[in-house]
């Protein structure tokens, strides 16, 4: 606005060097309300104001869903289990070579269970789930059926089940078949029995501790997580194993595989090394543990999450708490329902 007033003077100055009174005043006269109109509207476009912003776009449905998942879910998403009783633990086993002795004969006995990855603390009646599909004659089990099975006989809240127990009377509800409840751990005695059931072919549901990586920690019971074992990997003494009856695997010629259900055991003196292939709710991936820290893991289950416990949700916890209801137990399927 300035810049007109300051023209409008500087106009009005040279009209009077060059022009007569009279035509000076009407020239000043149209200077002015020109230069009057050039400033209102300078001033006019000053004063508006300047149209809010557009709101931000709302957040894609997709968007939304996606934030909600857990971190397991969003890795399982768009990807597929690798099927079959020895191809993907014959790829573990390759990676991890160099940890298993070489003074040692190898056998891997594995029968293939699905993955299905669970939602919420469905853990216990997910494994479930991957163990019946080893039900002879073939049955068809869904989880909603196992959920709402749970839930009607009192056993679960929001799906977690912290009774071995209450485990086997489900499972021999649905499945129509024998479970064999261990209890006291399992080392001793147990360990001949748990061996024989997995060479077998037959799936045992464990309850331990689960670490980040889904592998089993000892923390007294405030991760417990269930996982089905499906098979078992042997080091056994030179001279154990028959090539002719448990042929090599082809690509790694160390590695002697199973390829009948009929169980078979050796002494005890010539088991050396124990490691148990698992799989749990939140990975589509088989994991190949030690016997002894699944054991241990197994073992010291002791309480609940005491931040899981405050938090207001619902449980259904058995007389004696975590300990009773898990630690030092695990469950055998007959999963050959004709026999039983």
């Amino acid at each position: 606005m300035w810049f007109y007033w300051t023209l409008h003077c500087n106009v009005y100055i040279h009209v009077l060097h060059h022009h007569s009174t009279l035509t000076s005043c009407l020239l000043f006269s149209f200077i002015s309300l020109i230069c009057f109109l050039l400033s209102w509207s300078s001033m006019s476009v000053e004063n508006v104001a300047a149209p809010p912003p557009p709101p931000p776009p709302p957040p894609s449905l997709a968007r939304s869903l996606s934030s909600k998942k857990k971190l397991y879910q969003a890795l399982a998403e768009g990807r597929a289990p690798v099927e079959g009783d020895h191809e993907e633990a014959s790829v573990i086993l390759g990676q991890r070579e160099s940890s298993f002795r070489k003074d040692l004969q190898w056998l891997l006995f594995n029968k293939y269970v699905p993955s299905l990855i669970q939602d919420g603390p469905q853990c216990g009646l997910v494994a479930l789930w991957m163990a019946t599909h080893l039900l002879q004659p073939p049955k068809t089990v869904v989880l909603e059926t196992l959920v709402q099975m749970a839930k009607d006989n009192g056993f679960t809240e929001q799906g977690e089940m912290f009774s071995a127990c209450d485990m086997a009377k489900l499972a021999e509800e649905v499945c129509g078949c024998r479970v064999q409840r261990l209890s006291g751990g399992m080392m001793g005695e147990n360990i001949a029995v748990i061996l024989k059931h997995l060479t077998g072919g037959q799936p045992v549901l464990i309850p331990y501790d689960e670490d980040f990586n889904h592998e089993p920690c000892l923390r007294s019971g405030h991760k417990a997580h269930w996982a089905v074992v499906s098979g078992v990997l042997l080091g056994l003494r030179q001279g154990c194993v028959d090539s002719r009856l448990f042929p090599p695997d082809l690509t790694l010629p160390w590695l002697h595989l199973s390829q009948n259900e009929s169980p078979v055991s050796w002494p005890t003196d010539d088991v050396k090394e124990v490691f148990v292939l698992a799989k749990q709710g939140k990975s589509l991936r088989y994991q190949l543990w030690k016997y002894e820290l699944v054991t241990q893991s197994n073992s010291q289950l002791k309480e609940m999450d005491p931040q899981r416990a405050s938090d207001g949700t619902r449980y259904v916890l058995p007389p004696g708490g975590v300990q009773d209801g898990l630690a030092g137990q695990v469950l055998l399927l007959h999963t050959n329902t004709q026999k039983n």
